[in-house]
């Protein structure tokens, strides 16, 4: 039993308030259609004539996620949620919307990476993951050493990982960890880089809401 990989623990709420009923029903009959194999597998076996294909890692309520493939329908949109009801809010726009190119993972990304193939993402998202500011809680936050790995493995080279965060401490933290991979460099040429949304960016209401202790900051990391 030692020898058995250790469960991946997913620190942060998984669910909270009651899920309407029409959710908990999209939840019952769409999630099983759109739900990621459990074993490992090749984004472009999954019945979809794609492109590309992109990760984002904790969709929340899964807005950016659906914005992004109604605006890009030759692109695969691969989420991982660990949080229910965003789950089940995705869902309700994946319906509305009748998007074909989006498949979900109701767990923790770094279980769904794991299953991925070498090389098989162009672009992944850590759009406003949970900041974690207290210093004992520093150890929960997303990205880490594993997490930097994982992304190396998973994206192309020349793919691109794009962090944003509203937490100041987060950026930096988060910015030497990647400066200090020899897997990454960040593009960034100027401020604006870091302080302007990516033009192709859609918005979420989370992030309108500026709950952290700066102005959004978006850090991109390229795949060397």
């Amino acid at each position: 039993m030692s020898d058995l990989p250790r469960p991946i623990r997913t620190f942060g709420r998984i669910k909270s308030r009651a899920i309407k009923t029409r959710q908990a029903g999209l939840l019952e009959t769409l999630l099983p259609r759109i739900t990621v194999p459990e074993a490992p597998f090749d984004p472009r076996d999954l019945g979809h004539d794609v492109g590309e294909v992109w990760l984002e890692i904790g969709f929340g309520g899964g807005e950016h996620m659906a914005g992004r493939a109604v605006r890009r329908p030759d692109v695969l949109l691969l989420g991982a949620e660990p949080f229910l009801n965003g789950v089940a809010s995705a869902l309700r726009h994946v319906e509305e919307n009748h998007l074909g190119n989006v498949r979900l993972h109701a767990g923790d990304a770094r279980d769904l990476m794991a299953r991925l193939p070498d090389s098989s993402l162009d672009r992944a998202f850590v759009l406003f993951p949970d900041p974690w500011p207290k210093v004992r809680h520093h150890k929960r936050r997303l990205v880490g050493a594993d997490f930097i790995a994982k992304a190396a493995r998973t994206l192309k080279s020349g793919g691109q990982l794009l962090f944003a965060t509203d937490w100041e401490d987060y950026a930096n933290w988060t910015l030497s960890r990647f400066l200090a991979s020899p897997e990454f460099r960040w593009t960034a040429q100027s401020a604006d880089d870091w302080r302007r949304a990516p033009a192709d960016h859609v918005a979420t209401r989370y992030e309108a809401k500026r709950l952290g202790d700066c102005a959004p900051l978006w850090l991109t990391f390229e795949r060397r």
